[in-house]
């Protein structure tokens, strides 16, 4: 399997022709679209879904149950379930938003296990429940506290752990929080640059 990331919480996943395309927001580049046979998205907000590219998609769109996505047509997914897009295998896990202030957002958030291996949580530190071997670890937002995404990787104990989520942080800014994920984790810590594939 061959994953792209793409700027803050986009991924693009190809094994055998088949092209997945999880959390597409405002801030990724329009390439990570191209060619996709399947789309996930883990919730509603903009910087994981950006509305207007999806639209002109002719392709499955896979978003939670009740995500509020002003009319864009989508297979909804609920908590457990297990589907197949663009050829992979994938479940659904987690269930909601991180908290911020007050309790907000309060939107449905689920995570995605992708083909047993790689697990994208969206904008939460839930756990996938199984081993896999390539956690996708939200490294900034307002919900976002260092000491959950070190135990989060922690517990997860991927072979490899990708740092997302963390396009609203200035590039002089992620030796920090990296050099934190390497001292305090042994989990295959390795940040992928936008455009780039492992």
């Amino acid at each position: 399997m061959e994953l792209t990331k793409y700027t803050h919480a986009c991924v693009r996943l190809e094994e055998d022709g088949g092209v997945l395309v999880v959390d597409p927001g405002v801030w990724a580049e329009p390439e990570a679209l191209v060619g996709a046979h399947a789309v996930l998205l883990t919730h509603e907000h903009g910087d994981h879904a950006d509305l207007d590219r999806l639209r002109a998609l002719d392709v499955p769109i896979f978003a939670p149950e009740g995500a509020d996505l002003d009319g864009l047509p989508v297979t909804s997914v609920r908590l457990g379930e297990e589907f197949t897009a663009a050829g992979f295998r994938v479940r659904a896990v987690g269930g909601e938003h991180a908290k911020t202030y007050g309790g907000l957002p309060a939107c449905a958030n689920l995570g995605y296990v992708v083909d047993d291996r790689v697990y994208h949580p969206g904008d939460s530190f839930a756990l996938p429940e199984q081993s896999v071997e390539t956690l996708l670890l939200p490294l900034g937002g307002p919900w976002w506290h260092l000491d959950a995404a070190i135990d989060f990787a922690r517990t997860v104990k991927a072979e490899r752990t990708i740092p997302i989520h963390d396009g609203m942080y200035a590039e002089r800014a992620l030796p920090t929080f990296d050099g934190w994920l390497h001292e305090f984790t042994d989990v295959g810590y390795v940040r992928v640059r936008p455009g780039d594939t492992v």
